[in-house]
């Protein structure tokens, strides 16, 4: 099934959430050992915990690269984890580079029978860049999320520079739409290529849904980087699809004691049910609530 379509129908079976699947071993709560297998518990306990109440998780690669060889192993392994689970899978690794090695970017994560559903793809090399991933969303019914505007403050560093009489963000927004036009899923009429916009740019985030109304939002920034689950009202589309909001510190570390597992599901609970009771009309045009 294309992305998009894939997308939309498990938002609509769970939750416009995404829940961040980050190992930092110093904060492994109490019970977990600070080891690869303790890592491996604490990640495959918060997909139990969150699996049938968020549409998605996203795996930071950097916290798996700092773990070496183990680290990319146990990626791999909780990708597949939660696949299985039947959660999308996003891999955030803002990759990207020029010709055959944006091909070998592209094939490593979105290759024909890669675990991972979707991969953050960082814009900054051109059009031309970006197309081998496009090339194997198409051909293995996968997805790319291009940065367009990130929560951090030193986004405004450089993608609000102006490019003649827009911001390069605006720039950006206007060249995935362009893009996203060619890929269409047919029951959404959503793009499998989308978009990072930041929920601490509210004002941003409205505007640029104006840009690109055929685009799958990803909307980091709640939560620990200051954004409000207020503000990302804008990303949704008016049938309330179109946008994944993103969790990671706020859920997976709710709790530091033993309590972690229920924590966690709690948190991602209290939220699925503000979205999907604002947002997401059920099939039969109702909101829908996702029970504790």
């Amino acid at each position: 099934m294309h992305f998009a379509d894939a997308l939309t129908q498990r938002i609509r079976d769970t939750s416009p959430l995404s829940v961040g699947i980050d190992p930092v071993m110093e904060r492994l709560p109490e019970g977990i050992p600070k080891t690869i297998a303790g890592a491996s518990a604490f990640c495959r306990g918060i997909i139990n915990a969150v699996h049938d109440i968020a549409a998605c998780v996203k795996l930071q690669l950097a916290c798996y690269e700092l773990l070496r060889g183990e680290g990319m192993q146990l990626f791999w392994k909780i990708a597949a984890y939660a696949k299985e689970r039947g959660l999308v899978v996003i891999a955030d690794g803002k990759r990207n580079d020029i010709g055959s090695t944006a091909a070998l970017y592209a094939e490593a994560y979105l290759g024909k029978g890669s675990p991972i559903d979707a991969l953050t793809v960082n814009p900054y090399l051109g059009a031309d860049s970006i197309q081998p991933f496009i090339e194997h969303c198409v051909r293995n019914d996968k997805g790319i999320f291009v940065l367009v505007k990130t929560s951090n403050p030193g986004s405004m560093d450089l993608q609000d520079l102006p490019v003649g009489a827009e911001s390069l963000f605006e720039h950006i927004g206007q060249l995935v739409q362009q893009l996203g036009l060619q890929h269409l899923g047919p029951q959404s009429r959503l793009s499998c290529i989308g978009a990072v916009v930041g929920a601490t740019y509210p004002e941003e985030l409205k505007y640029l849904r104006s840009l690109m109304p055929n685009i799958p939002f990803l909307i980091p920034g709640i939560g620990a980087q200051g954004g409000t689950v207020d503000d990302v009202h804008h990303g949704f589309l008016t049938n309330g699809t179109g946008a994944i909001v993103h969790a990671t510190r706020s859920v997976i570390y709710a709790s530091s004691g033993k309590d972690w597992q229920e924590k966690a599901r709690a948190a991602t609970a209290n939220m699925a049910h503000y979205f999907t009771s604002h947002f997401v009309p059920s099939a039969s045009g109702s909101g829908k609530s996702t029970q504790l």
